[in-house]
């Protein structure tokens, strides 16, 4: 193994040409795994495009993180980030474009020229959210179209808003959103909620909240911004008209691996397979969090996986 040593001062300098392990994505999974790969003494580089600590900073709140009754998902991403830096993990802000194995090491080539290496990769690059694909939805996104209650919600005080979805996120950015907005109307397309019962009681029960099921959206309109939103009944076709200047749009995640094509073996939806080590076909390539195959997309289950492959890496290949 590489020689244990803390680097608490150098978080974003000059990368070094080769790391016992490179984490692509910064979120719960890809930062857990940073951790617990500085604790056994590797060489840890977190690649990260965007946000420390990932898609969990545009939740306005955690109440499922072991330890935390209520926290806020920017705090708590941030506390993920915090620790990984403690321990001595480099940080690096760039877009990983290309993955390849060169020999005994895989190659990393960044956006920005860098290239690095490593005797092992851990994919950690999470998921977006899945778009409609109706008229009016890419016109309007940041102009009354978004896709996180946590960041825009505060944009829409006092007015009327759509929420398309029915699932855990749908309903609980619902439930926040409420505090904010005059009123909600969530569309859902299958005739009932999806979500966890509390969240579901949380919106049924809320007093600013209204439930359409078993509708589509067909259209988003306005002029220079959101003015209201087309929606059709999936039995008769009957259209309806809502007036809204806000849509908040929940209808799933789509796994960001679209650079990992060809490398890895992944299902029909682009989700990463791997074995219960996390691995994943190729020998020292892992796959961690909300990208490869499993039942739970959870914080929790994401870190988990980081310290999973981690462990693994660690007594396989170092």
């Amino acid at each position: 193994m590489s020689g244990f040593e803390f680097d608490m001062g150098s978080f974003g300098g000059n990368l070094k040409e080769y790391y016992d392990i490179a984490i692509i994505g910064g979120g719960p999974a890809g930062l857990t795994a940073a951790i617990y790969a500085r604790r056994a003494g590797l060489t840890a580089l977190v690649i990260e495009k965007a946000i420390e600590g990932g898609a969990v900073t545009q939740t306005h709140v955690v109440e499922n993180w072991p330890g935390e009754i209520s926290i806020e998902g920017q705090a708590l991403g941030q506390k993920f980030a915090d620790h990984a830096k403690h321990f001595g993990a480099e940080f690096h802000y760039a877009f990983a474009q290309k993955v390849y194995v060169e020999g005994d090491y895989k190659v990393v080539e960044l956006d920005d020229g860098n290239k690095v290496k490593a005797k092992v990769v851990i994919l950690a690059t999470g998921t977006e959210p899945r778009k409609l694909g109706v008229p009016g939805e890419a016109e309007f996104r940041g102009r009354g179209v978004t896709y996180c209650a946590a960041c825009d919600g505060y944009l829409f005080k006092d007015k009327d808003v759509v929420v398309v979805g029915g699932g855990d996120s749908a309903c609980d950015e619902s439930h926040f959103l409420s505090k904010i907005v005059k009123s909600i109307t969530m569309v859902q397309n299958l005739p009932y909620l999806t979500a966890a019962k509390v969240l579901q009681e949380r919106v049924l029960n809320n007093p600013k909240i209204k439930v359409i099921t078993n509708h589509i959206v067909k259209e988003i309109r306005g002029t220079s911004k959101v003015e209201e939103v087309v929606i059709v009944n999936n039995d008769t076709k009957e259209e309806q008209v809502i007036k809204a200047e806000g849509v908040f749009i929940y209808v799933g995640l789509v796994p960001q691996t679209q650079i990992f094509k060809g490398l890895v073996d992944m299902n029909d939806y682009g989700y990463i397979i791997t074995d219960e080590n996390m691995e994943t076909n190729v020998p020292g390539i892992y796959a961690v969090g909300d990208i490869r195959t499993k039942n739970l997309r959870q914080i929790v289950t994401a870190a988990a996986d980081g310290a999973i492959a981690v462990e693994h890496a660690a007594k396989k290949y170092f």
